[in-house]
């Protein structure tokens, strides 16, 4: 495995046993270092933004939806960071509160140690596995479309930060037209770090934490557009 890439994954969850099984399991993949293991609590964002991690395992089983907010949390300060979630009892409810957090995955705490490296390697390159759990469930999609169409109208007339650069524009193009980092990078023929780094700033400039919300608001806005021949 010499030369690949290497995914730097935290994992978040209150129960030390549990970190330290997955922790543990992981530690015999050589494309998957574990970063650091940590409870479920506000303060552990402080380290996250220290040594950002590629893709970060949270668990959102504890009391008053910490873990949801926690996740919005994370991808407001680090909206680069693909979180995913991991739950006890998987349900439509909690899903769809999940995806309004921008988590990239949502997983049961019962997932096979080969289904979650491949999740995280998913995220890591720029995949939303989490829309994978909307097929066969056109309520939860349907409220799903209609919570990012809300979104999308409020920003209508929201203004800039600042203006995009070339660069940012034509990245975003990529991100419109469906391409993951390590596509948008081996076209642009750059680092997929640097892809990061440029989606990390349209974020930020579009006022959006999620890139379904950030290519939104640019076709809204007139940046881009999804009709490519």
């Amino acid at each position: 495995m010499k030369g690949s890439k290497v995914y730097r994954v935290f994992i978040l969850d209150d129960q030390p046993l549990f970190r330290q099984g997955i922790c543990y399991s992981l530690s015999h993949l050589p494309d998957i270092d574990v970063g650091g293991e940590y409870g479920v609590d506000e303060e552990v964002l402080s380290i996250i933004e220290a040594s950002p991690p590629d893709v970060v395992l949270l668990d959102i089983s504890g009391p008053a939806n910490g873990g949801l907010k926690l996740c919005r949390s994370i991808k407001q300060h680090l909206p680069g960071i693909s979180v995913i979630v991991l739950t006890p009892q998987p349900e439509d409810d909690q899903l769809f509160q999940a995806i309004k957090a921008h988590a990239s995955a949502y997983l049961s705490r019962t997932v096979t140690i080969d289904k979650l490296a491949q999740t995280i390697r998913q995220c890591a390159q720029g995949e939303h596995p989490i829309n994978e759990n909307l097929v066969g469930r056109p309520k939860l999609a349907e409220q799903v479309l209609k919570q990012f169409y809300e979104l999308s109208r409020e920003k209508e007339t929201a203004t800039f930060i600042s203006p995009l650069t070339p660069r940012e524009t034509q990245v975003l193009d990529y991100m419109a037209q469906g391409y993951l980092n390590k596509q948008i990078a081996d076209a642009l023929n750059v680092s997929e770090q640097t892809i990061k780094n440029h989606i990390t700033s349209i974020l930020r400039k579009l006022n959006a934490n999620a890139r379904t919300q950030a290519v939104i608001v640019a076709i809204k806005k007139g940046l881009v557009s999804v009709n490519k021949e």
